[in-house]
């Protein structure tokens, strides 16, 4: 491949044996209450300049939950750091009780993830990059095929199986990338302002697409967003602003506890006030 792709640096699967898949682990059993994630006191600096100061908090299992904050609120360095991009400076992560640390090999074959930039390889089909990433995997050709045809029907993509990339539209190539996130069958996935540049009907249909596999596949998400219109009132929210969380939880209960009428509202108390706080003499 003549680009460098991300999504590589994270990949936990070794080859499988000749004639063996790689293990699926969407049906693996959890123990009771554990969380698809897990963010227990984070922090992490880039020299003097604190990113994350001991973020806390945690996603469930076949829930759709949405990570809002401005651009530059550490949204981006967060999923490096689960990712694993990033060493751990503070605090620990675990993806389905799994250390990504200690244990980052099953942590991250629970994971699949779709990068702010764009990782696609253009002068490849849709399929091709697939069966490209599947191999980083450890999956058999054969079933990387299989997997391919799968979802890519989900992603309603079928039709541009052997279509570059490069022909594809904005739209397309971002469900392409969903649709290369899903082939390992994850149960936790990840999406970092995946609607970025696209057009209204676009990011709807994207959305739509994710909340899909959140209600028919039990697939637990954290959608990374600065945008209000993309969080809905079921959804879980947790406010990140200049590297603190500022509030984590049902949608309704953020929006009653800060005292107004809409999720817009509530994020700018909740961002106003935390710049009162740091303003104030000490």
């Amino acid at each position: 491949m003549g680009h460098n792709d991300r999504s590589a640096a994270m990949t936990p699967s070794p080859a499988p044996i000749a004639g063996q898949s790689a293990p699926d682990v969407s049906s693996r059993p959890d123990p009771a209450g554990t969380s698809a994630l897990s963010i227990d006191g984070v922090s992490h600096a880039y020299g003097p300049r604190c990113a994350l100061a001991d973020v806390s908090f945690a996603v469930a299992p076949a829930s759709f939950t949405a990570l809002l904050g401005l651009n530059g609120a550490g949204k981006s360095t967060l999923f490096s750091l689960i990712t694993r991009l990033f060493g751990i400076q503070a605090g620990r992560i675990s993806i389905f009780g799994h250390d990504i640390c200690h244990e980052p090999g099953e942590a991250l074959r629970s994971l699949g993830v779709v990068f702010q930039p764009r990782t696609l390889d253009l002068d490849l089909s849709a399929m091709q990059n697939l069966i490209y990433h599947a191999a980083l995997h450890g999956i058999a050709r054969s079933e990387a095929r299989e997997r391919g045809d799968e979802v890519l029907a989900r992603l309603d993509l079928a039709d541009r199986a052997g279509s570059k990339v490069r022909d594809l539209s904005g739209g397309q190539m971002r469900r392409l990338e969903i649709a290369r996130a899903l082939l390992h069958r994850p149960r936790l996935l990840l999406l970092d302002e995946a609607t970025v540049g696209l057009d209204v009907k676009a990011r709807a249909d994207i959305l739509d697409h994710v909340r899909q596999l959140v209600a028919e596949q039990g697939i637990g998400v954290l959608w990374a967003t600065h945008l209000f219109d993309e969080i809905s009132a079921g959804d879980d929210l947790v406010v990140l602003h200049q590297g603190r969380v500022l509030a984590h939880g049902p949608v309704p209960r953020i929006i009653a506890e800060t005292g107004v009428h809409d999720i817009h509202a509530a994020f700018m108390r909740l961002t106003g006030a935390a710049a009162g706080s740091r303003g104030a003499a000490p």
